[in-house]
C-alpha cells in the first residue's frame, strides 16, 4: 500500500510537509539501533546467497507486518467513525490523526468495517 499524501489546500497554500519518524523496531537490541549502518546484522553477512536469503526473509516479514498493521489501522478507523458511538470522530479528524487524506480515511473506514464484519464483532481482531 502506498503512503498517503496530504490533500492540496483549497486556498492555494501548500501545507507544510510533516516529517514522520518511523516506529522503533523493538526486536533489535538498542546498541544496534544506535549505529546507522547496522540493520538486523545484514551488514555482517558476506556470502551473497545468504545475504539475499536473509534480506528476503526480512522483506517478507516487514510486508506481512505492514499488512497486519494496516488492518488494525482500518479497524480502529472504522470504530472511531462508527455512527453508533457517542464520541464518533469525523473523517477529517481520523485522517489528520493517521496522516491520511480524507478520501483515504473513508476507504480505510470501509475496509475496517468489512474486517470487523468478517470477524463477527467490534473488537480489534485481525482476520486470519
Amino acid at each position: 500500500m502506498s503512503e498517503p499524501q496530504p490533500a492540496p489546500d483549497p486556498r492555494g497554500t501548500a501545507p507544510a510537509p510533516r516529517r514522520l519518524k518511523p516506529a522503533p523496531l523493538l526486536f533489535e537490541p538498542p546498541e544496534a539501533t544506535s549505529d546507522p549502518e547496522h540493520f538486523f546484522d545484514l551488514e555482517s553477512i558476506e556470502d551473497p546467497k545468504e545475504l539475499l536469503a536473509r534480506a528476503t526473509e526480512l522483506t517478507l516479514a516487514f510486508r506481512a507486518a505492514a499488512d497486519r498493521a494496516t488492518e488494525f489501522q482500518a479497524m480502529a478507523a472504522a470504530q472511531l467513525a462508527d455512527p453508533k458511538r457517542f464520541d464518533r470522530l469525523p473523517l477529517a479528524v481520523i485522517a489528520e490523526r493517521a496522516d491520511w487524506t480524507e478520501d483515504y480515511a473513508a476507504k480505510m473506514v470501509e475496509f475496517g468495517r468489512g474486517l470487523l464484519r468478517s470477524s463477527g464483532d467490534n473488537r480489534l481482531e485481525p482476520r486470519d
